[in-house]
């Protein structure tokens, strides 16, 4: 990745546009969380239900913590597993566009990737909506090739990037207090 790959994503994103990134899991799509047309457009370009919110990636811990309650055991698990393929729900202390988290439940998901090019681009955007590359319902895709085949230009920039994890995140609620594995993934809670 070169810096002006970077700068080009970072502008996109300012711009409300779509980018391309690559993560230690699968290859994702991501726009700004606060604007509800990025937002929408995001849930178009990937035919997703409105009921299935997305979550949020972000650089650090640090970075997460600024924008929802990581706590107890929810700190516990970030300090231990972050940066990794573990995604915390949590109550988010920032206003989010519909259909980022679940607005019924006060809730949004949240890890920090093992990929560094995509830190890079957060530690600039700040966190982002970031979902898999993919049709709602199909395969994931694994790389920059790969998403760009699917999408084309409905996405600004691709990031380049092979994802070698091929298992989306392990999914744990921890919004009340408690640990609850709502999905199974590369990262073992027991």
């Amino acid at each position: 990745m070169t810096q002006d790959d970077l700068a080009r994503a970072v502008e996109a994103v300012g711009n409300g546009l779509i980018v391309g990134v690559p993560t230690d899991t699968v290859y994702g799509v991501g726009v700004d969380p606060t604007n509800i047309d990025a937002v929408l457009a995001l849930f178009e370009l990937k035919g997703r239900p409105s009921h299935k919110p997305v979550g949020l990636l972000a650089a650090s811990f640090e970075q997460a913590a600024g924008v929802s309650e990581i706590t107890g055991v929810a700190a516990d698990l970030a300090q231990r597993h972050w940066p990794g393929a573990l995604t915390l729900i949590v109550r988010p202390k920032v206003v989010l566009s519909d259909w980022v988290g679940d607005e019924q439940r006060r809730t949004v998901g949240i890890r920090v990737p093992d990929h560094p090019i995509t830190r890079s681009l957060l530690e600039q955007t700040g966190p982002l909506s970031v979902t898999s590359a993919n049709l709602s319902g199909a395969p994931e895709v694994m790389s920059d090739v790969e998403a760009r085949a699917l999408f084309g230009d409905r996405v600004a920039v691709y990031l380049p990037g092979a994802c070698p994890g091929g298992e989306a995140s392990t999914v744990v609620d921890v919004s009340d207090g408690r640990s609850v594995v709502l999905r199974e993934g590369p990262v073992p809670i027991g």
